[in-house]
Formats: structure tokens, C-alpha cells, sequence
């Protein structure tokens, strides 16, 4: 079976077709800012594209109706469209690319995954915020956990290049992109997770704050007379590394602080501070994780991460090998020979799991 896999992100538009042995055929990535898609050239991609059987789109979230991948029809748009607030950076994006796909393959069953069901079954002591019952319950507030996707994909991947069973492994892996998040995965399943309710909670992202104390905005709700459309926009998309360093890209920021600037290494102290603490709370959550798995633009692509997160995690039984992790060449182990927690990299490959979790739903 053929699938389209469509993967729509606040900035880019990737569009993938997946066989049955879950090999990439082909794969194209288009720039669309804010969300804004250019429909005829994804037509003009899509049209050279043969034998499509299925499409999949990547949704990052499925807020409380959605724990589960399901059949895409006017009713499963018009309730994405009412839950925008939940991830405002994605979720228009995804329904226009579902909309655009609709139009130009009419005729062709389409499958929305989304990114929270990886994480659907963690622990109610994991999920549960501790806020009144009353809001949980009417609202469905609690923590749904995201990049769903690529934490199963990094974890089977793991798995292969440690030559164990994923049933016997613990895990914590990191993806870390424009949007970052760390999950703690036994026997391939989610049990604890960074982000929450929405994809805001957590690392410090791109554009994105991470974990704010609540009482920061009810302090400038109430002092500096902000509207929520303002502390969204500042949490959202002008945090993160943006707000520490003026950039939004870890690339710019690795190549500021070399050169001395502050602001640069203000803002990678930061983040590499944050995931620090939020690797060892995963790994409490495991009891002791047997491998760290980085992931996702930053974490396969940024040996200066990683080896400044493994410096904080000797007392796990971390420790890397700086000429592999200087060095990498595919999905390798780049620990010492002596590390008690092996530290993997994976290249991120979204669109796999998405084709599988669409062979899974469909009767074909």
C-alpha cells in the first residue's frame, strides 16, 4: 500500500509517500509562513505521485474527543476547527493542508493521526494536573503530550540499534526541533511526557517559552493590564530562544555564542539547563532509563547539545564519545564503551509511524 503522508507545521508544509514496507518513495518540503500553503504547487508535487492508495495527515492534536487515529470527514475538520486554541501554531496548518489535499485527491480515504495517542494511555498520576475537578472534567484539561510520532519512531528505532526487544527497554527520548519535548517510553509505551494540555509546557522551544510559573501571567494580567491574545503571542511566538537571543534558530545561536555574544549563550545556558532537569525527571519516571535517544533537527544535527546535556548526566551512567558524537553517519550509538545508559541518535522519520498507524486504521 501506498500513503501520502502529509505533515503541515506552523512554517513548512512536508508531503511524503510511504510503501508497505515502510520504505520513503519520494518526499517533498515546502515553505508555507504562518501556516499559508501554496496549493498549486503542492498539487503539481502530489500529481507526479503514483499509485497513492491513502492519505495520512500528522495532527498535533486530537483534544479531548480524538485519543485515537480516525477517517477524516466534514465533522472531524469542523471539531479541529474549534480546538485551534489548544495549538495555534499547528493546528490551522493542518486543516488547510486537509482541506487542499481533499480538494486535489477527492476520491482518496484520508487519516487523521494525531500526535497525542502515543501518549493516550500514560498514567493517570502522569496526566493529571491538580486543579479543580471541576474544570478537568468539563474542560478535559490535562496533560495530552505531543511529538507523539517521532518519540515512536526514536523508541522501535532504539530498539534495533541496541539488538534488544522494545518490550524490554526504558527509555527517555528526546526530540528537539522548533518544538521540543521528552518522553519516557517503556516497553514502547508513553508513561510520562514534558509537554501538556498544550504543546507550550516544558523545554524551551524556538518561539515557544516552555514551562512558565502560571503566576507570571496572572502577575501581568493584573498589573500590566495584558489581554490573553497578548500573552499568547508572547508565549507562543515570541519566547524561547527568540526572546533570549533574538533568533529563533539553535543553528544562529551556536554560531553567535562562538563568537562571544552574550545573548547566544544566555539562551543556550537556558535551554540546555531546562532539558538537563527535564531528562532526569523522565528518567525518575523510568525508575533508570537503559538508553537516551536525541531526535529531531537539534537533537541529530547539534553534536554542542548534546554532548552539553550528557555533561550534567554522568551521576545516570551517561557518557558520550565527543568523536562519535562529532562524527555521525545515520542512527549510531555514540556512547563510551564504560556508559551505563547508552546515548543514541535517531533521524526523526515521522511519516513512517504516520503510514503505519494509517495500514493499522484501514481495512486494506
Amino acid at each position: 500500500m501506498r500513503i501520502l503522508v502529509v505533515n503541515a507545521g506552523s512554517s513548512s508544509l512536508k508531503v511524503s509517500v510511504v510503501d508497505g514496507d515502510d520504505r520513503i518513495l519520494t518526499d517533498h518540503e515546502f515553505d508555507s509562513p504562518d501556516g499559508r500553503l501554496d496549493e498549486a504547487a503542492l498539487g503539481n508535487a502530489i500529481r507526479g505521485m503514483e499509485g497513492l492508495e491513502a492519505v495520512g495527515h500528522r495532527v498535533v492534536h486530537g483534544g479531548a474527543r480524538f485519543q485515537a487515529s480516525v477517517r477524516i470527514d466534514p465533522e472531524v475538520v469542523r471539531y479541529l476547527g474549534t480546538i485551534t486554541d489548544l495549538a495555534p501554531l499547528h493546528l490551522p496548518a493542518a486543516i488547510a493542508a486537509i482541506q487542499a489535499v481533499g480538494r486535489l485527491m477527492p476520491d482518496v480515504l484520508a487519516i487523521a493521526c494525531f500526535d497525542t495517542t502515543f501518549h493516550s494511555r500514560m498514567p493517570e498520576a502522569a496526566s493529571t494536573y491538580a486543579i479543580p475537578r471541576a474544570w478537568r472534567e468539563r474542560y478535559g484539561i490535562k496533560r495530552y503530550g505531543f511529538h507523539g510520532f517521532s518519540h515512536a519512531y526514536a523508541s522501535r528505532r532504539a530498539a534495533t540499534i541496541l539488538e534488544r526487544s522494545a518490550r524490554d527497554l526504558k527509555l527517555v527520548t528526546c526530540h528537539l526541533g522548533a518544538g521540543a519535548s521528552l518522553a519516557a517510553v517503556v516497553g514502547g509505551q508513553s508513561v510520562d511526557t514534558t509537554m501538556g494540555f498544550t504543546p507550550l509546557q516544558g523545554l524551551v522551544m524556538a518561539t515557544r517559552s516552555g514551562t512558565v510559573d502560571p503566576g507570571v501571567l496572572l502577575y501581568l494580567m493584573r498589573h500590566a493590564d495584558m489581554s490573553e491574545p497578548e500573552l499568547t503571542e508572547g508565549l507562543d511566538r515570541k519566547g524561547g530562544l527568540l526572546a533570549l537571543a533574538e533568533t529563533s534558530d539553535m543553528r544562529e545561536v551556536l554560531r553567535r555564542m562562538a563568537g562571544g555574544d552574550p545573548l547566544a549563550q544566555l539562551a543556550f545556558d537556558v535551554f540546555v539547563h531546562r532539558l538537563r532537569a527535564e531528562i532526569g525527571s523522565m528518567a525518575a519516571s523510568l525508575n533508570g532509563p537503559d538508553a537516551l535517544v536525541f531526535t529531531g533537527g537539534i537533537g541529530q544535527n547539534s553534536p554542542e547539545v548534546r554532548s552539553a546535556a550528557a555533561e550534567g548526566l554522568g551521576f545516570l551512567g551517561v557518557a558520550i564519545d565527543e568523536a562519535a558524537n562529532s562524527s555521525i553517519n545515520g542512527d549510531m550509538d555514540i556512547s563510551t564503551a564504560e556508559a551505563r545508559v547508552r546515548t543514541l541518535v535517531v533521524h526523526a522519520r515521522e511519516d513512517i509511524e504516520v503510514a503505519r498507524e494509517v495500514r493499522r486504521v484501514l481495512p486494506l
